[in-house]
């Protein structure tokens, strides 16, 4: 009796062995589905991420070129500025030494005349 005992025990553990063998050939399968949800949500999301990458990178391509643009404006516009700050301050340097210069004039022949009448007028140098 102990054979055919021994027997049936073994004939149970075998077949909880092949249900746990089953259970884990099921619990393989899910984990393989769910592996390849997985893997294809990454290359989809890797996808995504070049492409945005790609256009980052074209919007700083072209906000570059547009800021240099400005930048080449506003230098070309200073240096107008700057042009005609300079013709202007020229033009007044022009006219304070012309003014100057008449009124060196006028104090020079004021001078001449006082000293002409010598004895009226006399002028000291200090």
């Amino acid at each position: 009796m102990e054979k055919d005992h021994l027997e049936i025990l073994l004939e149970d553990i075998r077949s909880k062995f092949d249900l746990v063998i089953e259970g884990y050939a099921a619990l393989d399968r899910k984990i393989d589905a769910r592996f390849g949800e997985l893997e294809e949500k990454v290359e989809r999301n890797t996808f995504l991420i070049e492409a945005l990458a790609k256009r980052v990178d074209e919007v700083e391509t072209r906000l570059d070129a547009k800021i240099d643009g400005v930048e080449k404006k506003l230098e070309a516009k200073i240096d107008a500025v700057e042009r005609k700050l300079e013709a202007k301050i020229d033009a007044v340097e022009k006219k304070l030494e012309a003014k100057l210069d008449a009124v060196a004039a006028d104090l020079a022949a004021h001078r001449a005349d006082t000293e002409v009448h010598h004895g009226v007028y006399r002028v000291k140098e200090p």
